[in-house]
Order: structure tokens, then C-alpha cells, then sequence
């Protein structure tokens, strides 16, 4: 059972309302994630921006939700593996292609250093050493892919740690850690 319960549409707001109703228009469905954001507007209005901020770099979908896929690993957020191996599959990965980006690997040098500075990231708390930096750059990750790769492990660490925390219930087909 969840520790942070998901919002009840009948207590909350009418901004709220309104934002579920839109997530709900784009993806069919309110996953339990966002409506457990929505106990906090600040958290679900911060959680849907930056959601959509990152979708308008230069990584592709495919990058990002590789990217998603690694950091849920590093960080054993099953909601977020379990999520995230469904939606990949809409950005055109295959059931090889999820196992590999959970283990940071991929077909595709750029993507595959992507996915290990990202859980780099992750393990080392931010903290990167000059080899750390220059293997990402050697490998063709310049400052601006960089930083889009903080930007995607903030949004995912942001969902891990909810998820641990609310214990969220899990409303995809399970994927275990």
C-alpha cells in the first residue's frame, strides 16, 4: 500500500483537475506517479515542466528513455523500470535494447556514453572526476549533451525517490529490479 496516497479528483483543485485532465488527454491514462505529484501542485507542476523541458533537446526519445531506463536501474526504482520499459517500446526500443540501456549499454557508442555518464552521475552524487568528464567528451559528449544528461537524471531521480518514498503503487506491467 502506498505511503502518499494518489489525489482524490474529487478533493482537488481546479488547476489540478485541469492539469490531470490534460496528462490524461496526452497519455490515456493518469498514471499513479503524477497523481501522487498532484498531493503537491508545486511537485506536479515542477515534475510536468521539466517532463517537458527535456523533450526539447537534442537528445532523441529513444536517448532519453535509455536514459530513464539506467538511472531507475542505478537507482531500483521499480515504478519507474516498469514505466519506462513500456513507454521505450513506444520510442521504438526493442526488449534487447531496454535490458541493455538498464545496464547502460547500447548498440550506439553516443548513447551508450550518455547512459554511463548518466549513472556516474547517479552513483558518484554528482561528483565527476576529470577522467569521468573527459571519457564523456572523448566519447562525443560535448557541454550541452552534458548537461541535458544532469538535466534527465534530475527529472528521473525526481520520480526514484518519489516513487521509494510514496511507495507508489505500480499501474504498469511489473518489471523487476
Amino acid at each position: 500500500m502506498a505511503r502518499i496516497q494518489t489525489i482524490k479528483r474529487e478533493t482537488a483543485s481546479a488547476d489540478v483537475n485541469a492539469t490531470l485532465d490534460t496528462v490524461k488527454a496526452k497519455l490515456g491514462k493518469v498514471p499513479n506517479l503524477i497523481a501522487t505529484f498532484a498531493q503537491a501542485p508545486a511537485a506536479l507542476h515542477a515534475y510536468l515542466g521539466l517532463s517537458e523541458a527535456v523533450t526539447k533537446g537534442r537528445l532523441t526519445a529513444k536517448q532519453r528513455e535509455s536514459l530513464a531506463l539506467a538511472i531507475g536501474q542505478a537507482n531500483s526504482c521499480q515504478y519507474c523500470l516498469s514505466a519506462h520499459s513500456l513507454i521505450a517500446r513506444g520510442a521504438g526500443l526493442n526488449t534487447e535494447a531496454i535490458q541493455a540501456a538498464r545496464h547502460a549499454e547500447s548498440g550506439d557508442a553516443l548513447t551508450e556514453a550518455l547512459l554511463k555518464l548518466a549513472v556516474k552521475i547517479v552513483q558518484q552524487r554528482g561528483v565527476l572526476s576529470d577522467q569521468d568528464f573527459m571519457e564523456a567528451q572523448l566519447a562525443g559528449v560535448d557541454d550541452g549533451l552534458i548537461l541535458e544528461v544532469i538535466a534527465n537524471v534530475s527529472l528521473n531521480t525526481l520520480t526514484n525517490y518519489t516513487n521509494h518514498i510514496a511507495q507508489t503503487e505500480i499501474d504498469f506491467p511489473v518489471v523487476e529490479v
